[in-house]
């Protein structure tokens, strides 16, 4: 991730619903939500949850995909992972034994998907 994409993803993730929804999907996992389930969930209209989807989306923290009727959103965790990364690519200039846990959390694989976990 370079700084002009982490500048983009801090920018969407300034904002509390966003921030919300972004970790409302890290916890659903590949399963995803629904755009009314995260509407209901972070008690926003749906006309104000999509405004904030497209912001997440067009910074590329999270996806969708269309699931029958219903479009299904779910955290990018390859670009989350980026973002902290980026944020500790040079940490305590290379004495790795500081920045283990944060460097374990940025090496975390996204979780099963779907076909992997039948």
């Amino acid at each position: 991730m370079d700084q002009r994409q982490a500048l983009i993803a801090f920018g969407a993730l300034s904002q509390e619903t966003r921030l919300q929804i972004v970790r409302m999907l890290v916890v659903s996992g590949p399963d995803g939500m629904a755009a009314g389930s995260i509407a209901e969930k972070a008690e926003v209209s749906a006309s104000n949850i999509s405004f904030h989807l497209k912001e997440l989306e067009r910074s590329g923290l999270i996806a969708q995909q269309r699931e029958s009727r219903s479009i299904i959103y779910t955290a990018n965790y390859e670009a989350l992972g980026g973002l902290i990364r980026f944020l500790m690519e040079d940490c305590c200039g290379g004495n790795l034994e500081i920045c283990a846990p944060a460097a374990a959390v940025a090496a975390c694989c996204a979780p099963a998907t779907k076909e992997e976990l039948r």
